[in-house]
């Protein structure tokens, strides 16, 4: 089955289909991880794009139940140098290929994805339209001029209905605009009482689950595209301990009176090395971004520069000067890449626990007059 790719600058790229037969439109990328395949598949922020893989060999270790970030895939398209049809691995179950035909997600193979890579480096992100159909060059170009960018990702990938996974710590809200599992499941390793609630829920409905700590999860798409998030966030700092991770981030920066603006190519993979500047250490993150948090726009407000990307030195983490809160553009909990970042679950729940000392004790009799009149 033979599949194209078609950039929005006429840019034509012929290979070998595998996974689903059709047509696909989306933000084309690219991700440098090595490993991790299945990883960036299932990651909700990649809903909408189609991801090449810099890597030439894809597929070689096969699908496995446990290395899923959601429960489907979310990418548009998938384009790698050379996909393996007979994984060897003794955790594998299935193939790539079985799992994109599974899904009715597109993929093409053999075609120089070293030669696109450079192109989107130079030139940047760009739409394209991958197919497995025989319509000519000019019918494909003509539909992919007309096709609208999504702004829709978070309410596509995040739940629709709250969810908790009950732990003796720490409640945790974790707010869903397209949260990779992983996510939950460092929460839920350090026993944490986690509560899943969806994109668009409320600051009185996140007050009435009575939490001790906020969490904002990452997502797709531009962050300005959720407005109503950036509200509920605004209204809720310095009220709760607040964690943000890469969209998550933005939408606290921008809560915080700061900015976001798109990157050229963006970041995207597990090696990308980030400073923290307390400390002068530099860590290697897994990182899957569009957007940033412009750096000019700090100034000025109560957010302050915590961690910088070494190669493009942008904002990489931030944390507000007065209230319990505290973001990172990059992913702590890996999922694919390295878990050197984990440690700031472990600063999150220092934070709750700080700022449940220093908290005036309500007597339980007022508590439960509050909860009664509330109930009434």
């Amino acid at each position: 089955m033979q599949a194209r790719l078609l950039l929005e600058d006429g840019t034509l790229f012929t290979g070998a289909g595998f996974g689903a037969d059709g047509e696909t439109t989306g933000e084309v990328v690219f991700s440098t991880g090595m490993t991790g395949y299945q990883e960036v598949l299932s990651d909700p922020s990649y809903c909408g794009q189609i991801v090449t893989m810099t890597y030439p060999l894809i597929g070689n270790y096969g699908i496995t139940r446990d290395d899923f970030e959601a429960i489907r895939p979310h990418v548009h398209g998938f384009v790698v140098r050379r996909h393996e049809l007979v994984p060897s691995n003794w955790r594998a179950e299935y193939s790539v290929d079985r799992l994109l035909k599974e899904y009715g997600v597109v993929g093409i193979s053999g075609i120089d994805t070293r030669m696109l890579t450079r192109k989107l480096r130079h030139y940047g992100t760009m739409k394209g339209i991958l197919t497995t159909g025989s319509e000519p060059v000019e019918a494909l170009m003509e539909r992919l001029a007309g096709t609208e960018s999504r702004t829709d990702q978070v309410a596509l990938t995040s739940t629709k209905h709250i969810y908790s996974s009950p732990g003796e710590g720490a409640r945790i809200v974790l707010v869903d605009y397209g949260a990779k599992s992983g996510i939950l499941r460092e929460l839920t390793k350090r026993g944490c009482d986690v509560v899943v609630v969806p994109h668009d829920t409320t600051a009185d409905e996140i007050r009435r689950l009575r939490p001790d700590g906020i969490q904002l999860s990452n997502g797709p798409g531009d962050p300005k595209n959720v407005p109503h998030a950036v509200a509920t966030v605004r209204e809720l700092i310095g009220e709760f301990p607040l964690f943000g991770i890469c969209l998550g981030h933005q939408i606290f920066a921008l809560a915080c009176g700061a900015d976001t603006g798109r990157l050229k190519f963006g970041h995207r993979g597990g090696n990308h090395p980030v400073k923290e500047l307390a400390t002068n250490r530099c860590y290697i993150t897994s990182q899957n971004h569009g957007y940033t948090v412009v750096e000019e726009s700090v100034k000025g407000t109560d957010l302050q520069v915590t961690h910088i990307n070494n190669n493009d030195k942008t904002i990489e983490g931030l944390k507000h000067a007065t209230a319990p809160a505290f973001s990172v553009q990059y992913h702590p909990e890996a999922s694919p890449g390295p878990y050197d970042s984990s440690y700031l679950f472990d600063q999150f729940l220092d934070m709750i626990r700080e700022h449940q000392s220093n908290r005036t004790p309500v007597p339980r009799q007022v508590e439960l007059a509050a909860q009664l009149k509330g109930a009434r």
